[in-house]
């Protein structure tokens, strides 16, 4: 992975980003007009991305909006989530704002709306809208004030990958309960397998919104809007069966720095729970679906739920606004929208498309994501973006050290639940 900056050196820039929000509020699309015109000529767009390990994917991108006479990408990949969000929020000080960037959404998006920070979108998604290229329910995520702003970079479901290899050496089933899922933990645990990918950083919180939907999904609604606290006891419960994994060592050590797909191809962990992106990452290392590496939907922890809950995420593409090639990286994200980008993006990742009419390449993919968009499961936001930035803020960390030291939950808990409290006091 790529990695531009470390997390020791940010300190000085992570100050200053906290006043950028307030330094720009305020401020207006410069370009303004909701995204129309589309008469910038193409060039090479500045792009910014947490998403470090996509590299060869939108290399693939770029061969193909050349070929359709769009502009292309010149990237830049971070692998610290806390370095590449300081970043962004710095580039608007400067006068080198980026064309292009990968962003959240929800309240973090929202953040960057109100503070004039990104180009409107509201004739791009007209357009795509008037097309068939996006589904109903999609633009509530990027709707503010009645306007649109960014685009989908993608749709991801929240599924677990496993190694065929290691599934069949142990004589493993694909589990259908939580109970299944864990005995089959226990089998690789005794035979020195570890079963499960964790991360102390970046996606530190994915176990915590698996366990939590997974066992009282009504409980992971109420935190969103602080009718829930983060010490309610179904929390808690939740939070005592991810360190009763951890205890047994289900996971594997958070510091390792190998990549999660190496790590899933080698065997040194049997299962990740991951987005339905990683499929273009395990691809890239030349593995193949159904061959190599399968996918499952994630049991419910309760089995008495009326219905399987599942994780779904849409990751932003956004225009800075003020940016050089402002009007050039609206044009492209209306390319991005249309069927010719999403053909492409499917080819390269591997991924399933936001487009309604673009299929994906991967029939495992299509297979499960199929399954929990049908009637018989329940989508919820992932828990980044369905969570106030200050909540998010406390609360990584507070994962992050959980995780880390498999300490008391209650305390780190405690420490959330009060970001909690301080943050709606104010609403």
């Amino acid at each position: 992975m790529k990695q531009h900056r470390t997390r020791g050196a940010l300190a000085a820039v992570a100050a200053a980003a906290a006043l950028v929000l307030a330094a720009c509020g305020g401020g207006g699309n410069e370009g303004g007009g909701g995204g129309g015109g589309g008469d910038a000529e193409p060039t090479e767009l500045g792009f910014f991305t947490d998403k470090a390990a996509w590299e060869p994917q939108f290399d693939e991108m770029n061969e193909a909006s050349s070929a359709a006479g769009q502009s292309t990408l010149s990237f830049t990949g971070y692998s610290d989530s806390a370095a590449y969000d300081a970043f962004i929020k710095q580039a608007f000080r400067t006068n080198d704002k980026p064309d292009l960037f990968t962003w959240h959404s929800g309240d973090q998006l929202a953040e960057l709306v109100e503070a004039g920070l990104v180009a409107e979108t509201t004739e791009l998604w007209e357009q795509a809208a008037a097309d068939g290229n996006v589904p109903d329910g999609l633009i509530d995520n990027y709707t503010y004030d009645g306007k649109q702003y960014c685009v989908p970079l993608n749709v991801v479901y929240w599924v677990m990958y496993y190694n065929k290899a290691v599934y069949d050496e142990y004589g493993l089933s694909v589990p259908t309960t939580w109970d299944e899922l864990m005995a089959n933990a226990q089998t690789l645990v005794d035979n020195g397998v570890v079963p499960f990918h964790q991360m102390n950083f970046i996606f530190e919180f994915v176990w915590f919104q698996t366990v939590v939907v997974g066992s009282d999904p009504d409980a992971y609604v109420g935190l969103q809007d602080g009718s829930v606290s983060y010490t309610d006891p179904a929390i808690v419960e939740a939070m005592e069966v991810w360190h009763d994994m951890q205890t047994k060592g289900y996971f594997i050590d958070p510091g390792v720095t190998t990549d999660p797909q190496t790590l899933l191809q080698t065997g040194e962990v049997a299962m990740a729970n991951f987005g339905t992106f990683f499929t273009g990452q395990l691809n890239a290392l030349g593995m193949e679906p159904d061959a190599d590496y399968g996918i499952f939907a994630i049991p419910n922890v309760n089995p008495d739920l009326d219905k399987q809950q599942a994780i779904v995420e849409t990751g932003p593409l956004c225009v800075g606004a003020g940016s050089a090639n402002e009007q050039a990286a609206l044009d492209y994200s209306a390319w991005w929208l249309g069927v010719e980008a999403q053909e492409a993006w499917t080819d390269a990742f591997g991924d399933v498309s936001f487009n309604p009419n673009v299929e994906s390449p991967d029939p495992a993919l299509t297979a499960v994501v199929e399954q929990v968009t049908g009637p018989d499961f329940q989508i919820h936001k992932r828990w980044l973006e369905a969570t106030p930035v200050p909540i998010y803020t406390v609360a990584s960390e507070q994962f992050g050290a959980f995780v880390t030291n498999n300490s008391d939950p209650m305390t780190h808990l405690e420490a959330i639940q009060a970001a909690a409290e301080e943050y709606w006091a104010d609403q």
